[in-house]
């Protein structure tokens, strides 16, 4: 592996985004997959007021060496002027998966 996996939340305001969103990034070989997980509340504070927004959430599945080039994709197709894009690294995971991330991202096996 060529550079550690990482798991990235990023939060989408309906599932049509969310989709071209996750479809992109996987066709792009930025990520290896994503989950598009609905039904999430999001309480946040934007601009002095207190909101209360129904989002998707985003898991991306992707390695170290990508994400510059991942987060950059995520900002052009995000409608959000501030998109969430948080990277955490993997610290273990089964070693065929994390094998499996790094190949279909577009490191060498």
């Amino acid at each position: 592996m060529d550079s550690p996996s990482l798991v990235v939340f990023c939060s989408c305001p309906d599932q049509a985004s969310a989709e071209r969103i996750a479809a992109t990034v996987v066709e792009e070989r930025l990520a290896a997959c994503v989950n598009i997980l609905p039904g999430l509340t999001s309480v946040y504070r934007w601009r002095g007021q207190l909101q209360r927004d129904t989002e998707l959430l985003l898991l991306v599945k992707t390695r170290g060496a990508a994400y510059p080039l991942l987060e950059a994709r995520i900002r052009e197709l995000h409608p959000y002027e501030v998109p969430e894009i948080i990277a955490l690294p993997v610290r273990a995971g089964s070693a065929a998966y994390l094998d499996w991330i790094a190949t279909s991202t577009g490191a060498s096996a």
